[in-house]
Parts: structure tokens; sequence; C-alpha cells
């Protein structure tokens, strides 16, 4: 029983993780690895069966986030009464997975609503003590590792990259670490050396799947002037396994994916449109290399190029109809001006980048914005379409 214990234990803890490095940012994504990652503590850790209650909260959290923005709001406002209720009355664990249930039936995801009543039944039976802990304990985890699965798909669909590749060479790589360092512990196993198997096992899978914001916080430290180029080049090699086969009918979706990396070449080397025609005509004029980052490096000139021919021929700046679509694309990605945030001051603006900012934040509201990016996008799109076929 040790054994499925440790499995379980390994597969949502690497799963969990291997989310939070994916997207850390996005709410479906965090939500998805929190909720892996307390179920792999919950497996390890001396707690009640109430804890469940966390990672069903937090499984519901990440469904709503497929529902319109009401949704979301009715879950931020009662995931912290659900968690605290639960601890004093463990069934009330089971009343966001019934409410999950009923979220993927409106959406009509027939796997979500499989897997969350799986996960639902699973946490009755460990509430009720009807069958072994361990059993449970695996049976819940494997609901959990399909819906991870899901979300890592959806992520990877939602930023037009490949993930199977990606995900199998993680699996193996944190396996294969576990059972080098777990299975040396296991070879002496005994009660008390349960825990510290456990540790081993989540230290090896971190330490691969973290290997890289780890190498970055050591470079930080030790090597400071190249910390940020290192991680560049490691993020490009990391990024070589998502790039999705180039699909021409997704191309306005994966140009509008490109211009929010612009300022990146570590995940536009993940962009199919590195693949296009034009790059290697591009790149074999002025003798490059084929290399990842070369091409990464052309794609993003070729977006500028694009960017640039939507800006008006009268002056450098201005406010009028036929100047919203450079500037939404240009100021926002190019000049990298973030008008809506309240976390990005800069001081190193020249002055037509400060009128276009005090433009944006006086003049244009967010969604207005947004929706002119996508409209930039769909013309930067056909701009390059244009020159492939030629």
């Amino acid at each position: 029983m040790i054994a499925v214990a440790v499995v379980a234990f390994g597969l949502a803890w690497w799963l969990g993780l291997y989310l939070v490095t994916r997207n850390p940012r996005k709410p479906l994504v965090q939500r998805a690895s929190f909720g892996l990652l307390a179920y792999a503590l919950v497996i390890v850790l001396p707690v009640p069966p109430a804890a469940l209650a966390v990672p069903a909260v937090a499984w519901t959290g990440a469904v709503v986030c497929w529902l319109p923005a009401r949704h979301d709001r009715w879950w931020r406002w009662s995931a912290a009464p659900l968690l605290v209720a639960a601890w004093f009355a463990p069934w009330v664990a089971l009343v966001p997975l019934a409410v999950a249930v009923a979220l993927c039936l409106r959406l009509r995801r027939g796997l979500l609503v499989a897997a969350t009543i799986m996960f639902g039944l699973s946490c009755a039976v460990l509430l009720l003590d009807v069958l072994p802990e361990v059993l449970v304990l695996a049976s819940a985890g494997f609901d959990l590792l399909l819906f991870g699965v899901v979300v890592a798909v959806s992520d990877a669909f939602d930023e037009g990259e490949a993930v199977r590749a990606d995900l199998v060479r993680s699996l193996l790589g944190a396996a294969g670490l576990a059972l080098v360092f777990g299975g040396q512990v296991a070879l002496f196993l005994d009660d008390r050396l349960v825990p510290l198997l456990h540790g081993t096992v989540a230290a090896a899978i971190a330490v691969q799947v973290l290997a890289n914001p780890l190498a970055l916080l050591v470079d930080r430290v030790a090597v400071p002037d190249v910390a940020d180029s290192r991680a560049e080049l490691r993020e490009a090699a990391e990024a070589l396994p998502r790039r999705a086969p180039l699909d021409p009918a997704e191309f306005a979706k994966l140009t509008r994916r490109a211009l929010s990396h612009y300022g990146d070449l570590g995940k536009l080397v993940a962009s199919p449109l590195t693949r296009l025609p034009v790059i290697d005509a591009r790149l074999a004029a002025r003798g490059a290399s084929d290399q990842p980052l070369e091409r990464a490096a052309e794609l993003k000139s070729l977006l500028l190029e694009s960017i640039s021919r939507l800006k008006p021929r009268d002056g450098d700046f201005g406010t009028s109809d036929e100047w919203r679509h450079y500037n939404a694309l240009y100021f926002y990605y190019v000049a990298g001006i973030r008008p809506y945030s309240r976390r990005t001051k800069r001081e190193d603006l020249d002055p037509v980048a400060r009128r276009a900012l005090s433009w944006f934040v006086d003049q244009v509201p967010e969604r207005t914005l947004h929706n002119w990016q996508n409209a930039g996008a769909k013309l930067v799109a056909e701009d390059l379409s244009a020159q492939v076929e030629g």
C-alpha cells in the first residue's frame, strides 16, 4: 500500500509543479496546480479527511474559469467560507464538487463531468470510511491527474502550442530522478523511513521540474550580469518541445499569440510561425544559421515590419481612427507600455511614448484597447500571409 501512496503522491506533485511552471499567471492553471499540490500533501501529511476540501474547492475554481465572469466572482467569495466550514463538517467538501458537476453539465464537457463525479465519490467514500484509505486516495488521485492533463491540454491549445512531447519529457525526467533517489530509501524502508521516502521523492521531482527557476535564482546570485541571457537560452530550449505544427487555419490566432510574446525570444521560439518559408528565405539572404533563436529573432523583425506598415504617414503619433491599430500594437507590444498595470512604472519613456501612455490612460478603456489589438493582429496576420504567398 505504501507503493500506491508514493506513486499517487509523486504523480500529483509532479503535475502540480508542471502546471505551475507552464503558465503561472493564468487563473485556470493556478487553481488546477494548487489543487494537485494540496492533494499530494493530503496523501503524505497527517491531516484529517476534511483537508480534501482544499483540492475540491480548487477544482471548482478551475472549472469556473471556463464560465462567464460572474461565476468566478461567486467562487472567490465562497472559497474561504467553504474551507472553514469543511474543517468542522467534512461533508461540506462535497458541496463544491456538486457545483462543479452542475457547471460541467452546463458546459457539456462530458470528460470533466465524469472526472468530477468520480472524485466526488472518492471523497464521499473516504469521509464515510468504507474502503481502505490508500485505495480511495489513489482513485481520487487518478481523477485529479485526469483533470490536470485536461487543463494542460486546454492551456496549450489557447497558447497555440503542442503539449504531449513536453508533458512526456517532464514526466520521464521526474520519474527517473524520483526512482533514483527514492529507490535508495525504499531499499531500507521501514515505518520510520516513510516520511523520508516522501520527502526524497518530492525533492527529486521538484529539482527536475523547477530546474529553470532554480537555475535563474542561482545565476542571480553567482553571475548576475549574464543571468537574463542564460535564462533566455534555457527558456528557448524548454520551448522547443512545445512548438506545434503550423496550421494555416489558425494563422490569425498564432499571430495574436506571437505579438503577446514579442518581447520574449524564449517564448517566441515555441511559435509555429517561426517555420514560415519567408523566414527561411530571410535567414538564407543574410547568411544566418538555422537556429531556433535566429528564427525567433527573424519572426520578431517580421512582426515589427508588419506593425510599422500600419502606421499613418502624418507624424510620429496621432489619436485619430486611422492610428488606433498601430497605437494598440506598437506602444503596447513593441514599446512595452502597460497603461492599466499599477505594478509597471516606466521612467525611460521617450516623449512620444509618454504622450501615448497619457492618451491610453485618459481616453482609451481597457476593453477598447483589447478590441483594437485583436483587429490589429488580424491585419498583421494578413500582411504576413501576403508575404508568405508572395
